[in-house]
């Protein structure tokens, strides 16, 4: 009775934590909402157990660059052009204690299995949507956006999710590793069928990483591989994948709009930046030479730039810092191959890859749900889960 008692007592840090984080992973490519209450509830257990000392407060090194982006960024939103907009944007900051909090819920093998199969299930359910909605409903063209509410924030989540499945059917080591090779050709199909090329080439970054690890040799069938998917793809994807190429291409014309333009606003606000999401209000100027198309987006197509002009340089520099010092630390955990923390920290290194390779042409560190999923990815190879007690 008194161990039953005891298990009740700590409930909250080693069954409720992970069950809440678990919930947000169920919704986190299905339903925006309800990913954040479940990240929310997550976040109050989390304080909870920590209040009442059932876990400790614990962040991987990384963490630190991290923490000193998020501080840099509110320092320069008072310098900001617009102090309210920032400091409200400020907000999003907190969505980092994804990391400590996914420390804390995959401390344990059950928890981590309760995640895990919650991501799997999540990307099945998106991808087998995506697919249902293309074949019945979707207009010629179409660029397909699942339950989220743009194709960028979908193909986004889809690009980590098929990192993860990609590490964990190459390197996971008991039944459930053919689960996540099922899982791969839905939502490989769903990712094409958003038309985004960041993410496909994200997708060939991160495939041959793992590949590389796998088996380094196979990297001489990837060309081949691609070769046969453009061959055999539908028309519009076929021509959006050869537009990668064209600079005549209309949104690779754009793309050289922003950069220039970004590298006009460092230039000119190198410090402090013109604060967290006021760029677009900066760009209206016509000095910075956008076309009139262009000035009605709201951000510049790219992280490094998007970051350096709206937050400075000093703040861009702690962002590459934190990117350089996650792939290090994922890096050193794959020195192991019999580790049994390879699988994840495979899926974080190249989740890390396919998200920088995608942001040199979008800015998607600004997208919550994928920033969310990225963190927990990177995150849990450092949780070294204790054996399940009996």
């Amino acid at each position: 009775m008194e161990l039953l008692n005891n298990q009740r007592e700590k409930s909250l840090g080693t069954a409720w934590l992970p069950l809440a984080l678990a919930g947000g992973l169920l919704f986190s490519l299905v339903s925006i909402t309800l990913m954040e209450s479940f990240l929310a509830l997550a976040f109050l257990l989390w304080l909870v157990a920590l209040f009442k000392k059932e876990i400790e407060l614990k962040f991987p090194r990384f963490f630190w660059p991290l923490a000193a982006y998020a501080g840099l960024s509110i320092i320069v939103s008072f310098f900001s052009v617009n102090p309210a907009v920032s400091f409200k944007d400020d907000r999003e900051l907190l969505l980092y204690l994804v990391v400590p909090i996914s420390l804390s819920a995959a401390a344990s093998k059950r928890g981590l299995s309760w995640m895990m199969a919650a991501l799997l299930a999540s990307g099945l359910v998106s991808s087998l949507y995506s697919i249902g909605y293309y074949v019945f409903k979707a207009q010629p063209g179409e660029r397909i956006q699942g339950f989220m509410g743009h194709y960028m924030t979908q193909a986004g989540l889809l690009l980590l999710f098929l990192c993860a499945a990609m590490s964990f059917f190459l390197f996971l080591r008991d039944r459930t590793k053919w689960l996540w090779g099922i899982a791969l050709f839905p939502a490989a199909a769903s990712l094409a069928l958003t038309l985004t090329r960041s993410a496909w080439l994200g997708l060939v970054v991160a495939g041959a990483f793992l590949i590389f690890l796998y088996k380094p040799k196979g990297l001489l069938l990837l060309p081949v591989v691609i070769a046969l998917v453009l061959l055999f793809s539908p028309q519009p994807m076929k021509r959006r994948a050869l537009s990668i190429f064209s600079l005549r291409n209309y949104g690779n014309t754009l793309r050289i709009e922003y950069l220039q333009a970004g590298g006009k606003i460092i230039r000119r606000y190198p410090l402090h930046g013109t604060g967290p999401d006021t760029v677009d209000m900066v760009f209206q100027n016509p000095e910075y030479g956008l076309s009139e198309v262009s000035r009605q987006n709201v951000h510049l197509h790219n992280n490094i730039v998007q970051i350096g002009a709206e937050r400075g340089i000093p703040t861009l520099l702690a962002w590459i810092c934190f990117f350089v010092w996650v792939f290090i630390s994922q890096i050193r955990l794959l020195k192991n191959r019999a580790s049994p923390v390879f699988p994840g920290a495979a899926a974080g290194a190249a989740a890390l890859l396919a998200l920088f390779t995608a942001g040199l042409f979008e800015y998607n560190f600004a997208d919550s749900e994928v920033v969310v999923l990225f963190l927990v990815l990177i995150s849990v190879p450092f949780a070294r889960p204790k054996k399940a007690e009996p």
